[in-house]
């Protein structure tokens, strides 16, 4: 076949038929000089999974229309975000850039109320505010809100559409950009489209992955591996409506999307330009590493799930440009990487970096967070991590087993022992996590907590000790000034900035006692964001630390803002020659060089001074102190948990 030939038939009968009639003179100029920019994009990936069927071009033209559709209803104000962000494609890299991640009724606790938290934000320096799912769920458990019902309805108990649409236009008035999630490998059974299949739409039926016979679940089976093995086994519900097995990764409530079906395709665009037009910048894949199955595998990461994702990166770059895609690939390091591209996702959670920071916290040792970030913190100069600490999920200890044996560490065991640590059964642990998804069968499980729990604090205020609570506090800046100046965009989970501790009430709720991840979700109070706005002093240990914390970020976050190395730079990973700590370079086009050094350890830590030889050895200043380097130091002393920021004259 030749393929441009073919490409440039099937736009030329397209633009021939009424796929555009819903545009207006001027708007149909403008998408048809987008879709011809990208529709051969667009038409080889689509062809690479659909070009077998029968219909493949029919569902093309489809697709063409949804395109279309979603392109009318993108308003003046999204019109001029679409030029603003073509102009400047890279806002991403900006060392302006820093966000946050948080629940909608544990910050509100609804979108009216959210207008009143923009003050709050902004006061901490955020400029990207992500809105866990918001979306219709079934009532009691939703699995956090990724059980969607209906992606165009926001769930009642937080507001409407129109308050959303609201509140968009003031975070973007303030300069806060707009990130929500699209949950796009799977439905809740609740969905207008699983009761459609439920009632015997056979049309609906093939939306998702349905098998009547048993034996065929069973192949599929021996090569999945459980993600809630604590809730249930396996990954296929039977229902008893179908008389039919049900493919259901997560949750016997969320059934997965067949995309080996077109329509499929087609509708979810429908519903990701929906999203895309409330005015959000950036759309979280959830759970984007299960999209494509196939037999045999584990069905994870598969070749034509990386396809599907750049097919429908290539809808966005024609319908709304302005809108990128944000990565949640929670998997091996090697697989992380391949969903990191321009046309694919622009910006990508970083979990092995969040992985091996709490690693390092653990073992007071660097080795594996330096060779796994010499292996894998590189990525294209037109794209960027998201690093966090903490978020709505657990914690999994993704890194890359070679890299750990290399290092002399046996993984299994490690993770053994880091997942003891951070639950806190651990002799000589300062961490009071808790156990998550705890595998029957072999013992394995994640963890979960918040990160002022994780980090000691929690400990240190039960027992009114000082020095505990100083020394967790240490931890935190260690932690997220590493994540604040390594290279990307800095993302808070919500109640990270206040250092909150576990809130074990979710116990006693009977929709969310058995997910454990409840106990780090904490609501944040209006007097808590009045302490930490200065607006009353505090009243006992606990309120100081918050203040304490609310105020590290603030200078952090200031003092990133102020430097352009802190953006869009090179980083290079350093030897210490020290298993304590770890450093890196940062080097922007202009020349300026900042170097991060960290030290895990409780004891003070010398690094040799030769390593200043990465900037000529010119005089530094430590933009987190008051100390200063002439350049010729035959070493540099680093105190209990320091963090250096060393810029360069």
């Amino acid at each position: 076949m030749n393929h441009a030939a073919d490409s440039t038939r099937c736009l030329e009968r397209i633009l021939e038929s009424d796929a555009l009639s819903v545009l207006n003179p001027a708007d149909a100029t403008l998408f048809t000089t987008r879709l011809k920019t990208h529709f051969d994009t667009l038409f080889t990936h689509y062809v690479e999974v659909y070009g077998h069927q029968y219909d493949c071009y029919y569902h093309l033209h489809q697709l063409v229309k949804n395109l279309a559709e979603g392109f009318a209803q993108r308003d003046g104000r999204l019109r001029e975000q679409d030029d603003r962000t073509l102009a400047n494609p890279l806002w991403y890299r900006s060392e302006q850039e820093a966000g946050m991640a948080c629940y909608v009724d544990l910050m509100g606790p609804t979108l009216a109320d959210l207008h009143d938290k923009i003050p709050y934000f902004k006061a901490l320096g955020i400029t990207y505010l992500h809105l866990m799912p918001l979306y219709e769920a079934p009532a009691g458990d939703s699995d956090g809100g990724y059980a969607v019902s209906d992606y165009r309805k926001v769930n009642p108990q937080l507001g409407t559409m129109a308050e959303l649409k609201d509140l968009a236009d003031a975070l973007q008035q303030a300069g806060i950009r707009l990130v929500l999630d699209f949950v796009f490998n799977h439905t809740s059974d609740e969905h207008t489209w699983a009761k459609a299949a439920l009632a015997g739409d056979t049309y609906y039926q093939n939306f998702y992955y349905l098998f009547e016979d048993h034996a065929q679940v069973q192949q599929y089976e021996t090569t999945l591996r459980e993600i809630f093995p604590q809730v249930r086994r396996g990954s296929f519900t039977f229902n008893e409506t179908l008389q039919k097995w049900v493919w259901t990764t997560f949750n016997s409530f969320q059934w997965d999307l067949n995309y080996s079906n077109p329509a499929v395709f087609n509708a979810i665009t429908a519903e990701m330009l929906f999203l895309a037009n409330i005015g959000c910048s950036a759309l979280r894949l959830d759970a984007l590493a299960f999209i494509w199955k196939e037999m045999g595998t584990d069905c994870e990461n598969q070749p034509l799930a990386h396809t599907l994702i750049r097919a429908f990166n290539a809808c966005l770059q024609i319908a709304a440009p302005a809108v990128v895609f944000k990565s949640e690939a929670i998997v091996h390091p090697d697989e992380v990487v391949k969903y990191i591209d321009k046309k694919e996702c622009q910006l990508s959670y970083n979990p092995l970096l969040m992985a091996l920071l709490w690693n390092s916290l653990a073992t007071r040792k660097t080795r594996l967070l330096t060779r796994s970030m010499k292996k894998s913190f590189a990525i294209a100069p037109d794209t960027t991590w998201i690093n966090y600490l903490r978020c709505h999920d657990d914690i999994g200890w993704t890194f890359d087993d070679a890299i750990a044996q290399q290092a002399g560490i046996n993984p299994h065991d490690h993770r053994y022992f880091l997942n003891q640590f951070f639950t806190g059964r651990f002799e000589g642990s300062f961490a009071s996590g808790v156990p998550f998804a705890e595998n029957p069968s072999n013992g394995d499980c994640r963890v979960c907590g918040t990160l002022a729990s994780l980090c000691g604090l929690e400990r240190g205020l039960a027992a009114g000790d000082k020095n505990q609570i100083d020394t967790a506090l240490a931890r935190i800046q260690l932690l997220y000034g590493i994540a604040f100046s390594i290279g990307g965009i800095p993302l808070l989970y919500s109640s990270d900035e206040l250092g909150l501790l576990n809130d074990h009430s979710y116990r006693d709720d009977d929709t969310r006692w058995h997910d454990d991840r409840w106990v780090h979700r904490v609501a944040i109070t209006e007097s808590q964001i009045s302490l930490a706005l200065g607006e009353r002093t505090p009243d006992n240990l606990t309120e100081q630390s918050q203040q304490e914390v609310f105020a590290m970020f603030q200078h952090m976050l200031a003092t990133r803002k102020a430097h352009p190395v802190f953006g869009d730079a090179r980083t290079q990973i350093l030897d210490t020659y020290n298993d304590h700590t770890f450093a890196c370079l940062r080097v922007s086009d202009n020349g300026q060089k900042l170097m991060v050094i960290a030290n895990f350890s409780e004891q003070a830590q010398t690094i040799n001074g030769d390593i200043l030889t990465v900037a000529q050895r010119a005089p530094a200043t430590d933009l987190l102190g008051e100390a200063v380097l002439s350049g010729n130091e035959p070493d540099i002393t680093l105190n209990g948990y320091q963090l250096q920021w060393w810029l360069f004259s």
